[in-house]
C-alpha cells in the first residue's frame, strides 16, 4: 500500500474516531481534532486509479474520421429531431437526478459513484466513438455534444463537467488518433463500463499561459519522459486514462498515460468551486512513455483542441447561467418588501433583464463557434470571442444571483452561491473538456 493510501486511511480512521463518544470518554478528542486539522491542512498524496487493460480492437479499417456536417452557410438555429429527443432526456436527467445530488456532493467533495452509473444508461459517449470502433458517430457532433454540456450544466455545473470529461478525451481521439491509438482506446469508451479519463493542460502558475508549458516531454530511446505538474484535473486520482500538455522541442504537445503508470502521483487541489469535479494535482516525475503515447500523426491541432475545451466550458456555463436566471425571476416576483414584489423595483428588474440577455449573448456566441466548428470551418476567432464574452458574464450572473437574494444568496440554503462558486471556473480553465 502506497505511503498517500497509509495516510488517507489513518486519517480516516480518526476522523471516524474524533466523531464517537470514545474520544470524549478518553479526553482524547482535542489532541485528535488537532492531528486532523493538521493533517487536512498540509494535504495528502491520494492513491491513483489502478492500470487499466486497454486492448487493441479485433478489427479496424484504418484511422477513424469524422466527416464535418453539410452547411449552407447560414446561421441555422434550428434543432433537428433526434437533437430535440436528446435534450429533453438530458434536462429532465440534469432536473431530476444531477440538482438533487449536486448539494450534498459539492459538501462532501465527492462526485457520487451511483450518479456516474445512471450517466452512463445515457450513452453519451457513443456520439463521440465511430461507428467502425463501437460508437454511433457517422459525422462531427459537435453542435448536439455543446447541446448536451449546457443541459447539464443546467443541473449543476461542477458535476456536468465530471460527467463529460472522459467525452472530452474520446472526443479528442477520434479526431486525432492514429489508427493503433484509436483501436486501442476507443472501443473501451462504447463498452458497458467506460473508463473514467481526464485532460490535464492547467498548472499552478500565474497568469498561467496553455502555450507556454512548465510540464515538459524530453525524447529519449523508446520513446518519452513527463516531468512537471498539473492543477485541477477533474477526477486525475480515478483516472484511467489521462491526456497530459506537456512542451515538446518549444511546442506543445498531448500526450496519452495510462492510469498506474509509474511516476505518477496526485495530491489533493481543493478550489473554491468545482468541488464536486474532484480536481486534484497531478505530478509527473520522470514518467515514461513509448512513441504511442504522443496523440496524432502530425495532424494535430493545439489551438484547436484547447478552442474546442473553451466551447465545452461555455457550454457548462450558459446553463448554469440560466439555472441561475430560472431561479431568480420567481425569488424576485415573490419576495416583498415594503407591500409589493422586489421585482417592481427598477434596479432588480434592470438586472434581471440584464442577466436574461447576457445569458442569450453566451448562448449564441457558443452556438455560432460550436456550429463553424462541427461543419470544418475556421472558427478560432469566434471561440476566441465566446471565452470572452463567457469567462465576463458568468462571473457577472453569478454575483447577481447571489446579490438578488440578499442576505439568502450568501448561505447553502439556495444553490445561487454554489453557482456563483463554480461559474468563476469558466474563466481560469484551459483544456479539462473537450467538445
Amino acid at each position: 500500500m502506497k505511503i498517500g493510501k497509509l495516510q488517507g486511511v489513518g486519517i480516516a480512521a480518526l476522523s471516524r474516531f474524533a466523531q464517537s463518544d470514545l474520544a470524549d470518554q478518553l479526553k482524547l478528542r482535542k489532541p485528535v481534532e488537532k492531528i486532523l486539522y493538521r493533517g487536512s491542512k498540509a494535504g495528502f498524496q491520494l492513491a491513483g486509479a489502478a492500470a487499466r487493460a486497454f486492448g487493441p480492437a479485433k478489427s479496424t479499417s484504418g484511422k477513424q474520421r469524422l466527416p464535418g456536417t453539410a452547411s449552407s452557410g447560414l446561421f441555422d438555429l434550428s434543432l433537428s429531431d433526434e437533437q430535440l429527443m436528446m435534450r429533453e432526456t438530458l434536462q429532465r436527467f440534469a432536473s431530476e437526478a444531477l440538482r438533487p445530488a449536486a448539494h450534498d456532493a459539492d459538501h462532501h467533495v465527492a462526485f457520487p459513484a451511483e450518479l456516474r452509473a445512471q450517466a452512463m444508461e445515457l450513452g453519451l459517449a457513443y456520439y463521440a466513438v465511430p461507428e467502425a470502433l463501437g460508437g454511433i458517430a457517422s459525422e462531427s457532433a459537435i453542435v448536439t455534444q455543446m447541446l448536451a454540456a449546457e443541459d447539464l450544466g443546467h443541473g449543476d455545473f461542477s458535476l456536468a463537467s465530471a460527467l463529460l470529461a472522459p467525452i472530452g478525451v474520446a472526443n479528442a481521439l477520434t479526431r486525432w488518433g492514429t489508427a493503433a491509438q484509436q483501436a486501442q482506446y476507443l472501443p473501451a469508451f462504447a463498452g458497458e463500463q467506460p473508463p473514467v479519463a481526464a485532460i490535464a493542460v492547467n498548472e499552478a502558475v500565474v497568469l498561467f499561459n496553455p502555450q507556454q508549458l512548465a510540464t515538459k516531454a524530453e525524447r529519449v530511446a523508446n520513446g518519452y519522459v513527463l516531468n512537471g505538474e498539473k492543477s485541477l484535473v477533474i477526477a486525475g486520482a480515478s483516472a484511467e486514462l489521462l491526456l497530459i500538455a506537456a512542451e515538446l522541442n518549444g511546442k506543445p504537445q498531448v500526450f496519452i498515460v495510462t492510469g498506474g503508470t509509474p511516476g505518477l502521483s496526485f495530491n489533493e487541489d481543493q478550489a473554491m468551486g468545482m468541488k464536486a469535479a474532484e480536481t486534484v494535482k497531478l505530478r509527473l516525475d520522470h514518467v515514461e512513455v513509448d512513441d504511442s503515447a504522443l496523440l496524432g500523426d502530425g495532424d494535430f491541432d493545439y489551438q484547436e483542441f484547447l478552442d474546442l475545451g473553451y466551447l465545452a466550458w461555455c457550454a457548462i456555463a450558459t446553463g448554469t447561467a440560466q439555472a441561475v436566471l430560472d431561479y431568480v425571476v420567481p425569488y424576485v416576483n415573490e419576495r416583498e418588501a415594503f407591500g409589493e414584489p422586489i421585482s417592481h423595483r427598477q434596479g432588480v428588474a434592470f438586472i434581471v433583464a440584464d442577466m436574461a440577455i447576457e445569458v442569450d449573448a453566451m448562448r449564441i456566441m457558443t452556438w455560432r463557434a460550436a456550429a463553424l466548428a462541427e461543419a470544418g470551418k475556421p472558427f478560432h476567432r469566434e471561440a476566441y470571442l465566446a471565452r470572452l464574452l463567457c469567462a465576463e458574464k458568468a462571473m457577472q450572473i453569478g454575483t447577481n444571483g447571489v446579490q438578488l437574494l440578499g442576505g439568502h444568496g450568501f448561505t447553502k440554503e439556495h444553490p445561487v452561491e454554489r453557482w456563483y462558486r463554480d461559474l468563476r471556473a469558466v474563466a481560469i480553465q484551459h483544456g479539462g473538456l473537450h467538445l
